[in-house]
């Protein structure tokens, strides 16, 4: 079976990407928030993105909806503690998150982020 896409990189999908980033970039600055690449570990953030994903995974055997927000620099998870799912929280959908950055199995988290979401 053939593959529609291939993983290589060419100037129609870069020049994509490069759009993408730029969009998101113009979100960012108008949300008054910093990228998340800029964003220093423990310390209180306000970021704003896309949700590329949203799942329901256990932590420490209670559950956990987890969302990753990406900026078009670097993307985050949102650990949303005991909830199986909110409303509006969904891929696609942008929105603002407050909290604390720290990092769990190497990637940067915010446990449950106080957000808002984007009309």
């Amino acid at each position: 079976m053939a593959r529609l896409f291939s993983r290589g990189s060419t100037p129609r999908r870069d020049a994509l990407d490069r759009q993408e980033h730029d969009e998101l970039q113009q979100d960012v600055e108008r949300a008054g928030c910093r990228a998340i690449a800029a964003q220093g570990e423990r310390c209180s953030v306000d970021v704003h993105g896309v949700l590329r994903s949203v799942t329901l995974e256990p932590v420490g055997g209670a559950p956990a909806l987890q969302a990753e927000l990406y900026d078009g620099t670097e993307a985050l998870t949102l650990v949303f503690l005991g909830r199986r799912r909110i409303a509006g929280i969904e891929p696609g959908r942008q929105l603002t998150a407050h909290g604390r950055v720290g990092r769990r199995d190497g990637q940067r988290i915010i446990f449950n982020p106080r957000y808002e979401l984007s009309a």
